[in-house]
């Protein structure tokens, strides 16, 4: 009981400091420790306060605000475009696999099954990995398996290319939990559902576009398996341009934000 009263009390300072009301944060921190007996003296100089007009969350400001920054247009960009190859490849090698030539019941269940595990090793391993360098490999594995799959039976055993196919997709199904926690990782609390919303549109586009592409493979397999491997592997490519963010705090204000971009060695953990 006493452990959900801190947490509760220390949500609610935070949540006074990030609207600006920086007076009412230290009233309340003040009354808290009278109930122990105790009293603060400290007028809370150095706390960290930003200004209320940037914690509006409408969808028109929180969008306004993305596209003003610099450094959040910058990584939206970034993080949208390498949702939408990922989601080309994520929709579409499990529509495609009709164009293998294997069993298709077999290599449809072993997509199905394939999202499982895939869920289950992001969920052990993201307090482990980097999120920049496991996103550009899992991108660059499943475009070089999506590729290994144009070539002909005669070169590759059509039982060895519905295995690759799988690994691509496999990969594919990772990039898209490793996308959405990264989204939650790179953008302040205040434009974050904005952010997400974003990267999920770029993700269902790429879905959007998977059936045309697996349609116009049916008579040349560079139309979906190629395709599909291009995309995943070049958009993957604009991993480069974003930051790591394995073991930095989650921030509440765009401030908060810019002012660990300018001071990275006060969020070491």
């Amino acid at each position: 009981m006493n452990s959900l009263f801190i947490i509760s009390i220390s949500s609610i300072t935070r949540w006074l400091l990030v609207r600006g009301r920086k007076d009412e944060a230290v009233q309340t921190l003040k009354k808290i420790t009278t109930l122990n007996g105790n009293l603060i003296t400290s007028n809370f100089s150095k706390l960290q306060c930003f200004d209320e007009p940037t914690c509006k969350t409408g969808m028109l400001s929180t969008m306004k605000m993305l596209w003003e920054r610099k450094w959040a247009r910058k990584r939206l960009t970034a993080i949208m475009t390498i949702s939408f190859g990922v989601g080309l490849s994520y929709f579409g090698m499990p529509l495609n696999v009709g164009n293998l030539g294997s069993n298709l019941y077999l290599s449809v269940a072993l997509n199905a099954v394939a999202e499982f595990p895939a869920t289950l090793l992001t969920f052990f391993l993201v307090g482990k990995i980097n999120r920049r360098s496991s996103l550009l490999a899992l991108t660059t594995i499943s475009g070089i398996c999506s590729l290994f799959c144009l070539m002909n039976n005669d070169i590759i055993p059509e039982r060895v290319q519905m295995v690759i196919e799988v690994v691509s997709f496999f990969g594919a199904c990772t990039c898209c939990d490793i996308i959405l926690i990264y989204t939650i990782e790179l953008f302040p609390t205040c434009v974050r559902n904005s952010a997400l919303a974003l990267i999920r549109q770029a993700l269902v586009l790429g879905g959007v576009l998977a059936p045309v592409l697996v349609v116009k493979g049916r008579n040349n397999k560079f139309w979906s398996f190629g395709v599909f491997g291009l995309a995943i592997f070049c958009c993957g490519l604009f991993t480069v341009c974003l930051p790591e963010t394995r073991g930095r705090t989650i921030c509440d204000a765009i401030e908060e934000e810019e002012f660990k971009e300018a001071n990275p060695a006060r969020d070491e953990n």
